[in-house]
């Protein structure tokens, strides 16, 4: 065995995601938030409700679009316990230009008054 093998020491690796090797791949999916708060539980709420009622409306290009931002919104709060104003925003100008959809679905009027009420509006 050769004496000039390299040393490799690994300290703490809490909460830190690697791979080693040629073809190693990682993936962290860890969350940053806790459970969410009582507004951004009701938003959730609302937004899974508005995706079950898009899937009883034809689908079009708006309504593709809300319910990916929608998934995307989900999949957000899910994983950090929060929204983001950016994300609040997006779904917002998204609602506004459904505003036809909104005033047929009333699952789409309580994602707009839970996204207006986390935007201080």
């Amino acid at each position: 065995m050769a004496t000039d093998e390299p040393n490799v020491r690994i300290g703490d690796v809490s909460h830190s995601t690697f791979a080693i090797g040629s073809h190693a791949h990682a993936e962290s999916h860890h969350g940053t938030g806790g459970p969410p708060d009582a507004a951004a539980e009701e938003l959730l709420k609302a937004v899974r409700e508005l995706r079950a009622d898009l899937t009883r409306v034809r689908a079009d290009e708006r309504t593709r679009e809300l319910d990916a931002e929608l998934a995307d919104t989900d999949d957000e709060i899910s994983r950090t316990g929060t929204v983001g104003e950016s994300r609040l925003q997006r779904l917002r100008r998204l609602l506004a230009d459904s505003e036809a959809l909104v005033s047929l679905l009333a699952s789409a009027g309580a994602v707009a008054g839970a996204v207006a009420g986390l935007l201080g509006m």
